[in-house]
């Protein structure tokens, strides 16, 4: 058997590649710097921006009245998001363009990175539809119930699902299904291999025998999802998943072990140089969190059968997430562990349902959705999850590469997590 060559020989070859991905960031963070002075060299600026989020607060005033208005998240060309509240009531306007006059003099240069709020002006809305908004009109003319129209916007457009639905999925646990991330990016390049696969055989049979099926494939589906990622304007865990795509095919191709640490460590290393901002995107660390704990399980349980792998690797993910989960939603039902099932059969979910939409039967799974709307709406248990049991779960984590021991050790305190917040909910 072929021995797996490991992708750095010696820490020299780490090093130096540590240093290049310095100089990236460096420079990466100039051009971000050099964009910031540009939008604060006035008290104001004028710019384009997409709306990402659009819901209204309410607020009590200084003569005990209530005062209703609009927040808008907006993102602009330049890849920084911010909010603002619009002093006149819009029209549902999210996936759409606006010209503002926006107050950013004061803004420091972590807020332009992060998010940050500005008052601004609306100048005006244009009209012309993007082709998100097509396609965001196509779906919903396809279901009467908004909320289900909300779930299949943000599977397949990556649009924010109002905050309501968005409690809903985290008392389930399903909420990383909802947004776009490397599992969906998964199941599409499973579904475009097998696409591709019958068209070519009988292509390369009759015309290019010399070809290889492999690299070919390769290229025609990460041509497409590039397409996909650039249509959706590269969510942070989207672009984590489909980098790690790219890198493993390459790495996989010349014969270097893919299924390790430091596949992930490079991946992460190379996106956090050409883009700065992920290292405070939350969608992204949880994406590489997912990875990690798979490759974890990969990495020390590689030994068993691909059918108890199969089995196996939704349950540990899910127990091994779940501390980070209950910081972040601090939210836990008695449901919540079936979301194991239901990671599992979106497997079979999300392909049929694109399927269904583009031969005019998308309509075909609204009342299963609608069912598990309502079962998300049961009270859930609000869990505050202690900071030092967070770093204590982390911190073993990252010990468990190195010994399997403490995997195992890994495995019974995240259970303890388990059937003690379980417990509580009963």
């Amino acid at each position: 058997m072929i021995q797996k060559v490991q992708l750095f020989n010696t820490k020299q070859d780490f090093f130096t590649f540590s240093l290049i991905c310095v100089f990236i960031l460096l420079y990466s963070l100039l051009i971000e710097f050099n964009n910031y002075k540009n939008l604060t060299r006035f008290d104001s600026s004028i710019i384009d921006a997409t709306v990402l989020k659009q819901y209204e607060k309410t607020k009590l005033t200084k003569k005990n009245r209530l005062k209703t208005y609009q927040v808008l998240k907006l993102k602009n060309k330049e890849d920084f998001t911010f909010y603002t509240t619009a002093k006149k009531p819009l029209p549902p306007s999210i996936g759409k363009k606006l010209k503002l006059e926006v107050w950013v003099g004061n803004i420091s240069f972590y807020e332009y990175m992060t998010n940050f709020y500005s008052f601004s002006k609306i100048i005006h809305t244009y009209k012309s539809q993007t082709s998100k908004q097509k396609l965001n009109t196509f779906i919903s003319s396809k279901h009467e119930d908004k909320n289900i129209t909300h779930i299949y916007q943000a599977l397949y457009t990556a649009t924010p699902m109002p905050s309501t639905l968005q409690t809903i999925f985290s008392n389930l646990g399903v909420s990383h299904l909802l947004a776009i991330s490397g599992f969906h990016l998964g199941v599409l390049a499973t579904l475009l291999y097998f696409l591709f696969k019958l068209p070519y055989k009988y292509l390369q049979n009759r015309y290019f025998p010399y070809r290889s099926y492999k690299i070919d494939s390769f290229i025609f589906i990460s041509v497409v999802l590039l397409g996909y990622l650039l249509f959706l304007e590269s969510p942070p865990s989207l672009l984590r998943s489909y980098a790690m795509l790219i890198i493993g095919f390459i790495l996989y191709d010349r014969g270097y072990k893919i299924i390790s640490m430091l596949t992930l460590v490079l991946t992460i290393f190379l996106l956090l140089s050409f883009f700065p901002r992920l290292v405070f995107s939350l969608g992204f660390w949880l994406s590489v969190s997912g990875v990690f704990y798979i490759f974890l399980f990969l990495i020390h349980f590689k030994n068993l059968s691909k059918f108890w792998q199969f089995i196996l690797v939704p349950i540990w993910v899910y127990i091994m997430m779940l501390p980070l989960s209950l910081v972040i939603f601090e939210n836990f039902s008695i449901y919540h562990p079936l979301s194991i099932i239901w990671t599992s059969l979106f497997t079979l979910f999300y392909p049929l349902s694109i399927l269904l939409h583009m031969i005019g039967f998308g309509n075909f799974f609204d009342s299963s959705l609608q069912s598990l709307i309502d079962l998300g709406q049961n009270n859930a248990l609000v869990v505050v999850f202690g900071f030092k049991i967070f770093v204590f779960h982390v911190g073993l984590s990252l010990l468990s590469v190195y010994n399997k021991n403490l995997a195992y050790i890994l495995i019974i305190f995240s259970i303890l997590i388990f059937f003690s917040i379980y417990l509580l909910n009963l």
